[in-house]
Order: C-alpha cells, then sequence, then structure tokens
C-alpha cells in the first residue's frame, strides 16, 4: 500500500504526557500528492491527576480563541483515542505521522494512543518537517526554520494554534517539500 500521511498537530496545557494534558489533537491524511484523504480532530478531557504547566497556561492567556476551541465539545480521551486508531487503519494506505515537530506531538499522540487504546498504528516512529527540510535544504537542523524556507512551500493556510488548523498547514507544507524533493531525483 502507498504510505498515507498525516500531519498532526496536538495542543496541551504543559511539555510532557501524565504530569499535563493533550487538550486537543488533529491529523489532516495527506496523499503524497497532496490530495486530502481525511481529517481528525478531538478536543479532550483533561487528565484526573495531571495541571496546566504554569509557562504553558501563562501563553495561553495570550491565545484566547484557541483556548476556547481547545476546551469546547470535549471527548474522553478513553474514547476519542480508540477512535482515532479506527479512523488511522480505516485510510487508504499505510500511515506515517508528520509532524512539527514530531519530537513534542508524537510524544504526547503516542503516550495517549498507548495508554488509552493499547496500540499505536504508528509503530514507535515519527518523520519530522523541520528535520526533512534540514535534508531538502542542505542547511544545518537550527537554520532549517520556517522563515528560512522558500516561500513556495507554504499554501496560504492559517497558523492559528488550533490543531486542525495547524495540522492542515503543516501537511501541506511537508508535501510540497515532498513534490520538490522526488521531483529532484
Amino acid at each position: 500500500m502507498p504510505e498515507i500521511y498525516l500531519s498532526t498537530d496536538i495542543e496541551s496545557d504543559g511539555p510532557i504526557p501524565g504530569p499535563h494534558s493533550m487538550l486537543s489533537f488533529a491529523s489532516a491524511a495527506y496523499r503524497p500528492d497532496k490530495t486530502l484523504a481525511g481529517t481528525f480532530s478531538a478536543n479532550l478531557h483533561t487528565l484526573p491527576e495531571a495541571e496546566g504547566h504554569p509557562q504553558t497556561m501563562a501563553w495561553w492567556k495570550t491565545q484566547p480563541e484557541a483556548w476556547a476551541a481547545a476546551r469546547s465539545e470535549l471527548r474522553e480521551p478513553a474514547e476519542a483515542m480508540p477512535a482515532y486508531v479506527a479512523w488511522v487503519k480505516s485510510l487508504p494506505g499505510t500511515p506515517v505521522f508528520v509532524g512539527y515537530p514530531a519530537g513534542f506531538d508524537f510524544l504526547f499522540v503516542y503516550w495517549y494512543l498507548i495508554r488509552f487504546a493499547g496500540e499505536s498504528p504508528f509503530s514507535f516512529s515519527a518523520l519530522d518537517v523541520k528535520t526533512y527540510a534540514m535534508a531538502v535544504l542542505r542547511k544545518e537542523y537550527r537554520q532549517s526554520v520556517k522563515r528560512n524556507m522558500p516561500n513556495r512551500w507554504f499554501d496560504a493556510l492559517p497558523h492559528t494554534h488550533r490543531a486542525l488548523d495547524d495540522a492542515l498547514e503543516q501537511g501541506a507544507l511537508f508535501c510540497n517539500m515532498l513534490a520538490e524533493n522526488l521531483e529532484g531525483r
């Protein structure tokens, strides 16, 4: 089966899962040609044993619209994560988790998947958009940031700190990078 790229973004109330909660997450499933195969998003109830990190909560106070969006229509993680696994498994391709930064987003999604669904359809791996940009641009990792990426890689999509918006935006960015890299072979 061909790969399908699940651009995934999360919003949290702290830097790590367990002591802190994943508030919201979304995946936009893209075929390699940037065709959107579907989306999944959920806003989650916080973990009963967790609490917001002071620095993260201070940042959220500067983002009231995104906070309100992440706190509406809440679902229990024990219901949302198995539903997400079923959705991923229904997609027409082998799923590849894509994140920006993957190290942060995958940490939360994987932890929640194992705790609440008992499995990960991504195994143990995730593709990091910034690392991919490093390889395509042939720049050092710390230089491979959005401001140093060519404008042609960016679609006119918003980055709102709402999980679905950001997953769509980052997925289109990745697909544009992928297309350019594959053309250069």
